[in-house]
């Protein structure tokens, strides 16, 4: 009797739980204003961008930063500002004007021989000088930017922050700050530290790939650049693979399945494609 009454607690509080467990995924999931996909999205986005800030300007105390009268860095600034405008009018003529309010965009260059380029959430952006001889124009450079753009605006990294946070069983309650929180800040450090590990200890899905390229060839189109670039960028970003692959490309897979898919996306992508004489 006792042994029944035992299973029968221990079967209550493991339906308990899986109630708890579902009750906190609906809670925690929002539709997304750009690709209309629903996510787990746990994590506030204003404690995000907050954390965001300070990693940003922590990382850029700590690095050689191109001067931005320089060649090079003024056409980061130019093609990172482009960008933002593109996506600013794509959330207006969606109904959505204000979604990126808290956005406060800033576009540096890092003299640094790593193959890399990044953006936290509210808009800030980091380009690696080791990547310019591989774009090699500036609309390579959208395209990259494009890219990376779209996946702090889609909130990815929120997204697989939230799932590890479930995951991992860490309870973040939306009025306390995550930066009071050592498992969550660590979480965050995994997702968007500028670091060699970016992208490998959560890399993002294929679907959020799938995202960042379709929206990002949107948004480089919308500033003026030919999204076709896109296609030779890849190619030689595929090129440079080998035991070692640069670190662009351990969150970036760029193989066959990946030029496909974007031949596939640029038809709709020249729709929004109007040349522009200020390039």
């Amino acid at each position: 009797m006792e042994v029944k009454l035992a299973y029968d607690g221990c079967r209550n509080y493991v339906l308990f739980a899986f109630v708890i467990f579902v009750v906190m995924i609906l809670d925690g999931c929002s539709r997304n204003t750009i690709t209309g996909r629903s996510q787990l999205s746990l994590v506030p986005e204003t404690e995000v961008q907050a954390l965001a800030i300070t990693q940003y300007q922590s990382f850029l105390s700590s690095n050689k930063v191109v001067p931005a009268t320089t060649k090079d860095a003024e056409m980061v600034q130019r093609v990172g500002h482009r960008i933002a405008a593109a996506i600013q009018k794509y959330y207006t003529e969606h109904g959505q004007p204000n979604a990126l309010k808290n956005y406060h965009w800033e576009f540096n260059l890092v003299d640094s021989k790593e193959i890399n380029a990044w953006c936290m959430p509210g808009g800030k952006v980091v380009v690696y000088t080791g990547i310019l001889p591989v774009t090699q124009n500036e609309t390579a450079l959208a395209i990259v930017l494009g890219h990376e753009i779209t996946h702090a605006v889609a909130g990815h990294g929120r997204e697989r922050m939230s799932q590890q946070l479930l995951a991992q069983g860490i309870e973040v309650a939306g009025n306390v700050a995550l930066s009071t929180n050592t498992r969550a800040v660590n979480l965050f450090n995994q997702v968007y530290a500028p670091t060699a590990q970016v992208g490998v200890l959560l890399p993002n899905s294929r679907k959020q790939e799938y995202e960042a390229d379709h929206y990002g060839l949107i948004f480089a189109a919308m500033a003026g650049y030919d999204p076709r670039e896109a296609i030779p960028f890849w190619k030689r970003m595929e090129a440079l693979g080998g035991a070692k692959p640069p670190v662009f490309l351990s969150d970036h897979p760029a193989d066959a399945n990946r030029i496909q898919k974007l031949e596939a996306l640029m038809p709709e992508a020249l729709t929004y494609y109007h040349p522009t004489s200020g390039k």
